[in-house]
């Protein structure tokens, strides 16, 4: 096994974690919902059929419009650009050069007015940084393959035979040099060989490409990707505990030299592995079993495992550092898991919403857009008016668009209370209006029915409840009860902050405990609701 420099003691890392470092509430606190983006599939501003950055800038009045008095944009605020680094891909995860804007998308001119005017709007943005591998035609790695005594040749990782071994999903790891007898490591595929961290070399590269994208290019934090494969050991190729190590050292470094940089890491992984990722590397990490779990409870009709995956997570790391997705760039999207059925979507929607931590929103998925494998069918340009190319492009787009552009788009869904846009806008404004939505504890409710989820946010004073049935049927006189404490005693008033219907009063004894209330007589076929409990009314 690679022999690592000693970092920082856990407990000073630690500190740091807690806010020794931060002046004041960092920004991603609370209410913060994040919205991903793919810019090449946003906005074409050139007619050249590939989204850029003056196209993403055109849009952003969808994402945030700066104004909180409006209903008709999503409110997020915080954006995440997948990779804009440049790379010889569409998908950018091989960069070529950390330290140039993919020329497909614009100038570094181009990505400072973005930021200038995401920040105008109250909107934060965080970039991809794909720290394990770079593109095989990167200048390092081409020097390193014909120079083995170029100073590169140690940032990555080489072997005279292919050892025996395969990858975590039996793929060919090790890959045949063009130039020499020999092989290099790339978990991935051939064209995206590892970096070897064991190098000082490769770890204070980290550091430096942070410190340009925040320096330089103002953004306000990372999504890290792949960080369970950052370290391999011989055969283990996965939650390596040196991956660790060098996720705690850069955090670190992030935390101390720029106090208000954000981070969150992919470690695609149930949530007991994920756990050895806290509590002092990244900020937080997304959410795989409660995505899985939130899905299965719609498509199956039944709560299942969904309280027990959230409090398995919300219930382990410190002050809800999670952020809880549907679907991304790598998955099939959320309506095409659900067959297409919008009321599954809704209900979906309404839990991913409603959960602690950093929720991140997958462009499209508020409009209902589909795509499964391949990956290209998964990230498809943005519908926005009836239009045959959907308003994306006047050229002609990089990618076919999905076959129901013309009724699956922004301009059809707008105005339509009833339509899923409306419900996502609907869902990420009352989160960030309601603090308890934000920052509030997650206390699953008894509902003697598996066919419903309920589960309150309290936070001090302030509390709210969700209801959502996840069955294709309609369920009545749904009774809600909780072990003791979860409220102050005192009487409640249920007004509605999504869904539209108002409950019934809610009176809660001197043992803080919730008993038998029945919010609403009736929840139809995967219809939900969040409601504000007011006291002393």
């Amino acid at each position: 096994m690679k022999r690592f420099p000693a970092a920082a003691t856990t407990a000073l890392l630690a500190s740091l974690f807690a806010g020794d470092a931060r002046a004041q509430e960092p920004w991603w606190s609370g209410n913060t919902v994040c919205y991903q983006v793919f810019v090449r599939s946003f906005q074409d501003s050139d007619g050249d059929g590939i989204g850029d950055l003056n196209g993403l800038v055109q849009r952003l009045d969808h994402i945030n419009d700066g104004d909180p008095a409006t209903k008709t944009d999503l409110g997020a605020t915080c954006v995440w650009l997948m990779p804009i680094a440049e790379s010889p891909s569409y998908h950018g995860y091989d960069v070529v050069d950390q330290y140039r804007v993919e020329r497909d998308y614009g100038t570094a001119d181009d990505f400072k007015r973005l930021m200038a005017e995401a920040h105008r709007r109250g909107v934060r943005v965080i970039v991809d940084l794909v720290l394990n591998h770079l593109s095989s035609d990167h200048p390092y790695f081409k020097q390193a393959l014909v120079d083995t005594a170029s100073p590169y040749r140690k940032w990555f990782l080489f072997s005279p035979t292919a050892p025996n071994v395969r990858g975590p999903w039996d793929q060919q790891v090790w890959h045949r040099s063009p130039y020499a007898d020999e092989h290099y490591f790339g978990v991935f595929v051939s064209g995206m060989p590892d970096l070897d961290y064991s190098s000082p070399a490769v770890r204070e590269e980290a550091r430096r490409v942070a410190r340009w994208w925040v320096e330089e290019m103002g953004v306000d934090g990372f999504r890290l990707d792949a960080v369970a494969h950052l370290v391999e050991d011989g055969a283990t190729m996965k939650h390596v505990p040196a991956s660790n190590e060098v996720l705690r050292e850069w955090a670190a470094y992030v935390r101390q030299t720029f106090p208000s940089a954000f981070t969150v890491g992919e470690v695609w992984d149930a949530t007991a592995p994920m756990l050895a990722y806290y509590p002092d590397q990244l900020d937080t990490y997304f959410a795989f079993e409660p995505a899985d779990a939130m899905l299965e409870a719609v498509k199956s009709g039944r709560v299942g495992k969904l309280h027990e995956a959230v409090r398995a997570l919300d219930g382990a790391v410190p002050g809800h550092r999670w952020s809880p997705f549907l679907r991304n760039h790598d998955m099939p999207r959320t309506l095409t898991e659900l067959g297409g059925d919008v009321a599954k979507a809704r209900a979906a929607a309404t839990m991913q919403l409603t959960m602690p931590g950093i929720p991140f929103v997958y462009y499209g998925e508020e409009i209902g857009m589909t795509g499964g494998k391949p990956d290209p069918r998964i990230r498809t340009p943005m519908h926005w008016t009836r239009a045959p190319k959907a308003g994306f492009t006047t050229g002609n787009a990089w990618e076919p668009l999905q076959p129901d552009s013309l009724t699956a788009n922004v301009e059809a869904q707008t105005g339509d209370p009833g339509s899923l846009l409306s419900h996502y806008r609907a869902l990420i404004q009352a989160r960030a209006a309601h603090p308890a939505l934000g920052n509030g504890d997650y206390v699953p409710l008894e509902t003697g029915s598996n066919a419903v989820a309920a589960y309150l946010r309290v936070a001090g004073g302030r509390a709210a409840l969700v209801l959502v049935n996840v069955s294709g049927a309609p369920v009545e006189g749904v009774r809600l009860s909780s072990a003791g404490r979860v409220l102050p005693a005192g009487r409640y008033t249920a007004a509605s902050l999504v869904g539209g219907r108002a409950g019934a009063r809610l009176r809660v004894g001197a043992d803080g405990a919730v008993r038998g209330w029945v919010p609403l007589a009736r929840l139809g076929a995967l219809e939900s609701h969040v409601l504000d409990l007011a006291p002393g009314r």
